[in-house]
């Protein structure tokens, strides 16, 4: 070897030396720290971990700088090599031989060194981010599922055991769907400004609004698919109201069941079964008034009874009014195709939010969309508890 190969080898190893026993320093550290950790010893503050990462992150970086100072351009091993066009043939192939064995071992030294150094640092981070299995677990708050989000899905579970199915309507929608196809005038006092949302523009050259009932989707149902039928239709509807009762955006569940020989009294029997499943009471007093309905012939009102005076439902001598509902009127079979001579159905509906409000205890409509999480906290429903179906007598 020659002598100048022979010194700069020697420098490399000094320094090759020195990275190695850094190494076995925190090889040491290591072990105490998982003895410690193993005979449950208290930290000690010389022995931080923290610290001892960041060392070891700094070393790591430092590796491609400590190559390039031994094997870079400016480096000796580079000046060395810059000489061999100087030397003849003989002593070219010597030198270029010692050259090449000198950048080997510096290549393969260092990456002794940096596996080294990883396999200390995944070493460390073990350490460091190692789990006490024993410790019980840290409390992480549950989401909750807003109340009228949880009544829409009791509403769907008790009609899906009656076999009715979900229906879709539009949130902007045709005054025919809204009003025509449901057998209201053009003079009935819900079409009137003050009452609807209408939007500019139209669809089908007719003038578009923001729905005021869900009964869209009981339309769009009977258009596109033959009886017998029996869906729902919840979804938000909006009217021009706001007060402690009322919003402007707002709930509503609608019911339509078409068959060959339905009657009042299987509506009848519908309704009680829902309303005493809803509100887990088995005999909870329903009334039914006659009533009237644009889309409904005959069309009635239904009570469920409850005390004025301490707000309990089904108990006491007085009624309110929960929903309405109705036969559905020919001439909205006839707007959506079927003979009603052939066809009969019934109609329902009601509103989402005030069926939330008595079987919660709700006082005030308003309080459902002002996202004040302290309310969400105490009337949010649990969303693992499943929905229970109270069985009617």
């Amino acid at each position: 070897m020659t002598p100048e190969v022979a010194r700069l080898t020697n420098d490399i190893m000094i320094a090759v030396g020195e990275q190695q026993t850094y190494l076995t320093r925190l090889e040491h550290q290591l072990k105490e720290l998982q003895t410690r950790e193993y005979l449950g010893l208290k930290d000690d503050p010389e022995l931080s971990l923290i610290l001892l990462i960041d060392g070891l992150k700094r070393f790591l970086s430092s590796i491609p700088q400590f190559r390039s100072y031994w094997l870079g351009k400016k480096s000796q091993f580079s000046n060395l090599s810059g000489g061999l066009k100087g030397l003849d043939s003989s002593e070219r192939k010597n030198f270029g031989q010692d050259l090449n064995w000198f950048k080997q071992t510096v290549e393969s030294e260092l990456a002794g060194i940096q596996q080294r150094a990883e396999r200390l640092e995944i070493e460390f981070r073990l350490l460091s981010e190692r789990l006490d299995v024993t410790l019980p677990p840290r409390p992480s708050p549950i989401g909750l599922i807003h109340p009228i989000s949880r009544t829409i899905e009791e509403i769907t579970a008790i009609f899906g055991a009656m076999d009715f199915v979900v229906g879709e309507g539009l949130d902007i929608q045709t005054d025919w769907y809204n009003f025509g196809a449901l057998n209201i005038p053009a003079h009935h006092p819900a079409r009137a400004d003050h009452d609807t949302f209408y939007l500019p523009g139209e669809r089908d050259g007719r003038p578009l609004l923001l729905r005021t009932q869900t009964s869209d989707a009981q339309i769009i149902t009977m258009l596109n698919q033959k009886p017998p039928l029996r869906v729902i239709a919840p979804g938000r509807t909006y009217r021009a109201d706001h007060d402690a009762t009322h919003s402007p955006m707002f709930h509503q569940c609608e019911g339509l069941a078409i068959d060959r020989a339905l009657t009042l009294g299987h509506l009848k029997g519908c309704l009680i079964d829902f309303l005493r499943s809803f509100f887990g009471i088995a005999n909870l007093p329903v009334r039914f008034r006659a009533s009237y309905f644009p889309f409904t012939e005959p069309s009635m009102e239904v009570d469920i009874g409850w005390n004025r005076r301490t707000g309990e439902l089904g108990g006491g001598g007085d009624w309110l009014e929960i929903l309405g509902s109705g036969m559905v009127h020919a001439r909205v079979l006839a707007n959506c195709g079927l003979d009603a001579r052939e066809w009969q159905g019934f109609a329902f509906g009601m509103g989402v939010e005030r069926l939330t409000m008595l079987k919660h205890g709700i006082p005030d409509l308003r309080l459902f969309f002002e996202s004040d999480l302290r309310w969400l906290r105490h009337y949010g429903c649990n969303p693992l508890a499943p929905v229970m179906l109270h069985e009617a007598p």
